[in-house]
C-alpha cells in the first residue's frame, strides 16, 4: 500500500491503474482480490498479507475484521487524524475548486473507546459465522467424494469463494444480537463486547440474550417477516440517565413483562425502560409509538450547561464530548457580539442554536421534520431561552420576505445539513439571502466542498476546522466560515 484515499481506504498502482483497498493500511504488502476493475481504477480488499505496515497497532476488539463499525483499530489514533485531515485537505482541493485559508489541525477525541451515548442492535434468527467457526462445519454434500463421507473432493473447492459468499449461502439456524453485516442485509454478527459505549451496553446486550435463549424467545428473520425479539435502542448519557428501547415483532404480553421485569432486575441503572411493537418489514420506529414501561419516558443529557430533553425518538449527536467542541468552534467562528440574528438551518432538535443563543439577539431555527421542531421547542423552554423560534417547513418556501419583514433577516446562517449536503435551490436562496457570515457544519466533505464551489460566487472560505467525532472510522466532521465577500464586517 503507498497512501491512503478516502473512507478508510488505502491505494496501490498497478500498470499506471490505482487500486483503492479495503482492509489495509499504507506500508502493508497484501494480495487483492480485485472485485471492481474499470479502465482508470479498480477496487478491491486485502485477502493474504506478507508483510504488515510499521504504521499498524494492534486491534483492541475481538470482533475487529468482522464487524464493520470500527475499520481503523489497527491505526495508532494519532495517524487516524493525520489521515483524516488529508482527507478533507485533498476533497476541499479536488471538489471544491476554491481559494483556501491555511486549515487548522483536526480536533481530535479525548476518549477514542467509550465515546457514544447512543447504540443499537438486532436480533436475527440467522447469525454470520467467523473464519474459525466455518472451518467447524461439515463440508456440503456436493463437495464430498464419492464413497466417502468425510473426504472433501479438492478439484471442486473453489479457492476464491470469501467468507460472506459462504455466509450468503449458508442457513445456519443459528441466532445473533449485534451488528448488521456489511453487504449481508439478513445476517447479524454476534457482538459478546463493544467499546463504542460504556460497558453498560455489554451488560445490557448479553444479560438479554441470555434470558432470551433459556426462555426460547424467538429471533426476528428479516426474510420471512416473523420472530418475535427484533431490536435493542440504548441511550446512555454524560447525566448518568439510561434508557433502553426494546423492539418486539408482535405483542406478547406475559413475555414482555417477564422479560421487561427481568432486565430491570440485572441492571438498576435503567431510568427509563420502553418497549415498542413493530410489524412493519423495516427497523424504523418513526412512525410507531414507543411503550414506556419504567421511567419518565425520556433522558436529559447536557452541553456545557444547556440540558437536552432526549425521547425514543428523537435525533442527538451521538458523541456527547466531541458535539461540545464542534459546536464551540461553531459559536466562535459565528463571532457573536449579542446583537445578531442567528438562523439555524437543518436546527433538528435546535441543539446548535440552543448552545450558541447565550451571545445572540434572536435565534430562529428552520427544519423540515416537524416532530424534531417540537422537541426543539421543548428544549428552548427546558433552558429558559424566549429569544429562540422554531419553524417546520423548507427553507426554501418559509425565508420569504414577509418572513423576513417579521422575524429580521440574518446576521449569521449556521447550516449542519445531512450526508448529501444542501439541495441545489438552498444554495440560490443562500446566495439571494445574502447574509454577513455562513457557518457551514458537516458531516461529509465532499459535498460541503462541492457547495462552498456552488456558494463561492458570493462567499470566501475564511476558516477550516475538521473534528473527529467517531474515533477507529472514517468519519470526519468539519466546520468552515464563510464571509459575504462584500461585507463589511
Amino acid at each position: 500500500m503507498t497512501g491512503y484515499a478516502a473512507e478508510g481506504k488505502s491505494l496501490a498502482r498497478q500498470d499506471g491503474k490505482v487500486i483503492f483497498i479495503e482492509g489495509a493500511v499504507p506500508g502493508d504488502v497484501v494480495d487483492v482480490f480485485v472485485s471492481t476493475n474499470k479502465k482508470d481504477y479498480g477496487e478491491g480488499r486485502a485477502t493474504h498479507f506478507h508483510e504488515y505496515s510499521t504504521e499498524r497497532t494492534a486491534p483492541f476488539c475481538q470482533h475487529f475484521g468482522t464487524c464493520g463499525g470500527c475499520k481503523w483499530q489497527m491505526l495508532p489514533y494519532q495517524k487516524q487524524l493525520e489521515y483524516k485531515q488529508q482527507e478533507v485537505a485533498q476533497n476541499f482541493r479536488r471538489i471544491g475548486k476554491v481559494e483556501l485559508p491555511e486549515m487548522m489541525t483536526i480536533v481530535g477525541a479525548d476518549n477514542s473507546i467509550h465515546y457514544r451515548n447512543k447504540l443499537e442492535f438486532t436480533f436475527s434468527n440467522k447469525r454470520y459465522l467467523t473464519a474459525e467457526e466455518i472451518k467447524t462445519l461439515p463440508p456440503p454434500a456436493h463437495l464430498l467424494k464419492k464413497g466417502a463421507e468425510n473426504e472433501i473432493n479438492p478439484s471442486q473447492i473453489d479457492a476464491n469463494q470469501d467468507i460472506e459468499s459462504k455466509n450468503s449461502n449458508n442457513n445456519n439456524g443459528l441466532g445473533a444480537l449485534g451488528f448488521h453485516v456489511p453487504r449481508i442485509f439478513d445476517k447479524i454478527i454476534e457482538i459478546q463486547e463493544c467499546f463504542l459505549m460504556d460497558d453498560v451496553n455489554n451488560k445490557i446486550r448479553n444479560c438479554i440474550r441470555s434470558f432470551a435463549l433459556e426462555n426460547n424467545y424467538s429471533y426476528y428473520d428479516i426474510k420471512q417477516h416473523t420472530g418475535w425479539l427484533r431490536n435493542i435502542i440504548i441511550r446512555y448519557c454524560h447525566t448518568g440517565e439510561l434508557m433502553v428501547n426494546i423492539c418486539l415483532g408482535y405483542e406478547e404480553e406475559s413475555a414482555t413483562k417477564k422479560l421487561l421485569d427481568f432486565l430491570l432486575q440485572q441492571v438498576p441503572s435503567i431510568t427509563t425502560l420502553l418497549y415498542t411493537i413493530n410489524t412493519k418489514w423495516n427497523d424504523t420506529i418513526y412512525d410507531l409509538h414507543p411503550v414506556v414501561y419504567h421511567g419518565k419516558g425520556f433522558v436529559i443529557e447536557k452541553l456545557e450547561s444547556f440540558s437536552f430533553k432526549i425521547g425514543p425518538k428523537s435525533f442527538f449527536q451521538t458523541n456527547t464530548l466531541q458535539a461540545e467542541k464542534l459546536y464551540s468552534i461553531t459559536r466562535d467562528f459565528a463571532g457573536l457580539s449579542g446583537n445578531e440574528i442567528v438562523y439555524d438551518l437543518y436546527c433538528g432538535t435546535g441543539s446548535i442554536g440552543i448552545f450558541v443563543s447565550k451571545l445572540a439577539k434572536k435565534i430562529i431555527g428552520v427544519e423540515v421534520i416537524s416532530e424534531a421542531i417540537e422537541d426543539a421547542k421543548i428544549n428552548a423552554a427546558l433552558n429558559n431561552i424566549k429569544h429562540a423560534e422554531f419553524f417546520a417547513g423548507d427553507v426554501i418556501k418559509i425565508c420569504d420576505d414577509n418572513f423576513f419583514a417579521k422575524h429580521g433577516k440574518p446576521d449569521v446562517i449556521i447550516t449542519d445539513p445531512p450526508r448529501a449536503g444542501m439541495h441545489e435551490k438552498l444554495v440560490i436562496k443562500l446566495l439571494e439571502i445574502a447574509a454577513p457570515k455562513i457557518v457551514y457544519v458537516s458531516c461529509n466533505t465532499a459535498t460541503q466542498a462541492r457547495d462552498l464551489g456552488l456558494l463561492s460566487e458570493k462567499y470566501s472560505v475564511e476558516k477550516i476546522q475538521p473534528v473527529d467525532m467517531f474515533p477507529h472510522t472514517h468519519h470526519i466532521e468539519c466546520v468552515v466560515l464563510l464571509k459575504f465577500k462584500n461585507s463589511p464586517f
